[in-house]
């Protein structure tokens, strides 16, 4: 059943709008007069699609788009409900109707009529790529053809659960720091443009030898009231540059391999990344997915353009006859831990629950990172912002007390 998105008019005359599910728009329209509501317009799913397209809507934007979260609820709804038994038409129609994102309801209606015409899951699935990835799609595949659509919806809730706190967790952490850095370049950018030069005009008229730390704020402060715009300009122009040179092939590739050479931050960056390949391949293994599928899927994954390189020398190192084990190791970007592991499990015919071992210790070291790196980052800030004060106070006061001095001489 096609889900329609419509305009109306209350009985009270207030317009409302939202999505419904009807066989056609003349069914659409009596349903809603039987709950007292007048149809005004009505657009079709398709429709609804390429309006949605051609708006550049800031609403539609921030509340349409489909989260890891709302991706995560959903793939364990539909997987409380196939294990349960439900026809999977049936679960699509109570995932439509559950699901509260405009987007994600939309696409779900289009799967379930997808489904519901004959086409299996995982085709209906990939119609919508920037939803449902490489890795969503073809681990329901897998457990289409292997019968076992039931566990690997599972598994993938699983999955995508875990992706999912690891991202907010990241960024529930990062959230405080940034705020603290955003607060204080403000309150900086306050005292240096409007606080500071009003004071260092008193000093000016007094043509006195002041000392250089008053000299050099003061210099600053000039420069800063004068030539704001040229700063705020070339800071602009030099994010832009950056983001231009990143998004070449070469830039990515040099910006990924520079990343992971970062004290501190690249360690956190590799783990992750080490983390999220052994999570997704043992994943997609249990699920039934060829390896040599699994490892395309992974190389698009982790994150890291040096990192999937070595994922895609170790995929044709497999086609080769040799073991994955073995380019990981001579690519020295995996830690021993890691290709030892490996190495171990494919030996033992073991290698899903290996890598599922790996994963388990890469995110508990994710966790330990980024709460060390926290505590770390925020008295490393406030030591920083009271240098720059204690800086600031210091260069005020040195001068009155100079003339007190002179004065009391």
């Amino acid at each position: 059943m096609p889900v329609f998105e419509y305009r109306a008019l209350t009985a009270a005359g207030k317009t409302v709008q939202g999505l419904r599910e009807a066989d056609s728009p003349k069914a659409l329209r009596g349903t809603l007069r039987r709950e007292g509501v007048f149809l005004t317009e009505v657009v079709g799913q398709q429709q609804a699609d390429a309006q949605a397209a051609r708006e550049v809507n800031v609403r539609r934007w921030v509340l349409g788009r489909v989260s890891a979260e709302d991706l995560a609820i959903a793939t364990r709804q539909l997987a409380v409900l196939v294990h349960a038994g439900v026809p999977l038409v049936e679960a699509l129609s109570a995932l439509v109707e559950q699901v509260d994102k405009e987007k994600l309801k939309r696409v779900l209606g289009d799967v379930r009529q997808r489904v519901n015409e004959g086409s299996n899951l995982a085709d209906a699935l990939a119609a919508h790529p920037r939803v449902f990835g490489d890795l969503y799609v073809n681990m329901i595949r897998a457990g289409e053809h292997s019968g076992a659509l039931e566990i690997v919806l599972v598994r993938l809730a699983d999955f995508t659960e875990s992706q999912a706190r690891l991202r907010s967790k990241i960024m529930g952490t990062m959230a405080y720091p940034v705020l603290m850095m955003i607060i204080g370049s403000l309150i900086l950018g306050v005292l240096f443009t409007v606080v500071i030069p009003k004071v260092t005009k008193i000093f000016q008229d007094t043509k006195a030898t002041l000392p250089w730390m008053t000299r050099v704020l003061m210099g600053f402060t000039d420069l800063v009231t004068r030539f704001w715009w040229a700063l705020l300009l070339g800071m602009v122009v030099a994010v832009w540059g950056f983001l231009r040179w990143k998004a070449t092939t070469a830039g990515r590739a040099r910006w990924h391999r520079f990343v992971l050479t970062v004290p501190v931050f690249g360690r956190l960056a590799r783990i992750i990344a080490i983390g999220r390949f052994a999570r997704t391949l043992s994943t997609l293994l249990k699920s039934g997915v060829p390896l040599l599928v699994a490892m395309d899927i992974v190389k698009n994954v982790v994150g890291n353009v040096r990192l999937a390189e070595v994922v895609e020398q170790a995929r044709d190192a497999i086609r080769e006859g040799e073991s994955i084990a073995a380019p990981l190791k001579r690519s020295g970007e995996f830690p021993p831990l890691v290709h030892h592991m490996v190495a171990i499990g494919e030996r033992s015919g073991a290698l899903e629950e290996m890598l599922s071992n790996v994963a388990t210790a890469y995110e508990g070291q994710v966790d330990t990172t980024v709460a060390a790196l926290t505590s770390l980052l925020e008295p490393l800030m406030i030591v920083a912002m009271g240098a720059v004060v204690a800086f600031i106070v210091f260069s005020v006061l040195m001068p009155i007390l100079q003339l007190n001095t002179l004065a009391g001489g």
